[in-house]
């Protein structure tokens, strides 16, 4: 049975996807089978990890029950996705009227003994996509840029964390906050992190003790089609990537992990 992990957070540019693709690719590296879910309209996570945009077929064709999920997996380097577009919205599942927060789980049926893990990447926002997301998960992973604003909406998240619990999945584990874009010598990360804290607590988890440095080398991987591990090992912020897997590992039951 698949390990599920979901990366959110409803703001954007915290570096959901790139830990996802992080995630992805790290675990794949591992000699593990992966499958990553990009549930994000932008659909940046295929682009990442070079997977192209030729794909006929889209994780809304899948959740919508007009594909089914083995026909729509797209192969990358790193094991399999299921790819998305602008296409993917609420308003795309608009004529589903019944269960419509556990499409996705229901979706995922056919392949959950295929994979050791399942990597979800969701939309800047809370809405059925990011419930769907929750409600199919193991674990969470909060990523969250090291500014003030990365805090606003928090509150609401961890609303919606306790529903999906209370409704649809109580095994939900937020494993907890990653801070990126990390600056330990600025005022303004050690206070991010001393805020972060406490609404880690607020929701039973906790920061992580690694923390994502910038890097040059993030943004620029998937330009040339390579995952961060291939593509700059050296880089400040790969090291950090690799050092949170190690963090993880025990965790999401990933053994001999190493750098």
């Amino acid at each position: 049975m698949s390990i599920i992990i979901t990366v959110s957070n409803q703001k954007g540019g915290v570096g959901k996807t790139t830990t996802s693709a992080a995630l992805i690719s790290g675990l794949f590296l591992h000699g593990k089978r992966v499958l990553g879910i990009d549930l994000d309209p932008q659909g940046n996570l295929g682009f990442c990890l070079g997977a192209g945009m030729s794909s006929p077929h889209t994780v809304l064709d899948v959740m919508k029950g007009s594909v089914p999920v083995l026909k729509a997996l797209v192969r990358c380097d790193y094991g399999d996705l299921l790819v998305s577009d602008i296409t993917l919205s609420s308003n795309g599942l608009h004529n589903v009227t019944s269960n419509r927060e556990c499409i996705l789980k229901d979706a995922l049926k056919p392949v959950l003994d295929f994979y050791d893990y399942i990597v979800i990447d969701t939309p800047p926002a809370l809405n059925i996509l990011t419930v769907n997301a929750y409600a199919v998960s193991d674990f969470l992973i909060i990523p969250m840029a090291s500014d003030i604003l990365s805090l606003v909406g928090l509150a609401q998240l961890k609303e919606t964390i306790e529903t999906v619990r209370d409704s649809y999945n109580p095994g939900l584990n937020v494993l907890g906050i990653l801070l990126t874009r990390f600056n330990p010598r600025t005022l303004l990360s050690r206070d991010v992190l001393e805020m972060a804290q406490q609404l880690a607590s607020q929701i039973q988890s906790r920061v992580f003790d690694t923390k994502i440095r910038s890097g040059v080398a993030i943004a620029e991987a998937p330009a040339h089609g390579e995952s961060i591990f291939s593509y700059n090992p050296r880089s400040a912020a790969v090291k950090d990537y690799l050092a949170f897997l190690e963090e993880i590992g025990p965790e999401i039951h990933l053994k001999e992990v190493s750098q």
